[in-house]
């Protein structure tokens, strides 16, 4: 039985290309998470709303008001409406998503919650990754009532 030898370049060739490949697919999987900054969309009128910085840590992602982009909002504007701890709190870094986490076997966080800070109320959330990461679908339920929401990634 004889061996082939590769020679150094076609084994540099096949060394750059694995490499291409792990980052290439690095990339498309860390896409195809809520982890990221985004921009919500106003139901009523289909303008920029937010933009939300969604982060993770020990497997939990929060997200706050990095910025409100609508166009007659109050850059001193705080959530009156809320109840709980963000009551009277600036709307620019304002936390709306908490306690997300997710869900075994699928590219879905669910077991949190999201504020919708116009009306202080508080929802069920579900975030779904779409379009290959440059969607997310954010769904505030109560029971088996909700709407949802597809933001678009910013960063």
């Amino acid at each position: 039985m004889k061996s082939k030898k590769k020679t150094a370049p076609a084994l540099a060739v096949q060394a750059l290309a694995a490499i291409g490949l792990v980052v290439f697919s690095g990339a498309a999987l860390a896409q195809m998470t809520p982890i990221g900054t985004w921009r919500s969309i106003d139901d009523s009128t289909k303008e920029p709303k937010a933009q939300v910085v969604i982060t993770e840590s020990g497997g939990v992602l929060t997200g706050r008001i990095e910025k409100v982009l609508k166009k007659d909002a109050d850059p001193k504007a705080v959530c009156d409406k809320c109840t709980d701890d963000r009551k009277d709190k600036p709307m620019t870094g304002l936390e709306i998503i908490r306690g997300a986490r997710k869900a075994e076997g699928k590219d879905v966080w669910e077991g949190g919650r999201v504020l919708d800070p116009e009306k202080g109320s508080d929802y069920a959330l579900r975030l779904t990754p779409i379009d290959g990461g440059k969607k997310l679908e954010v769904r505030g339920s109560i029971g088996p009532f909700g709407r949802t929401q597809t933001w678009t990634r910013v960063q």
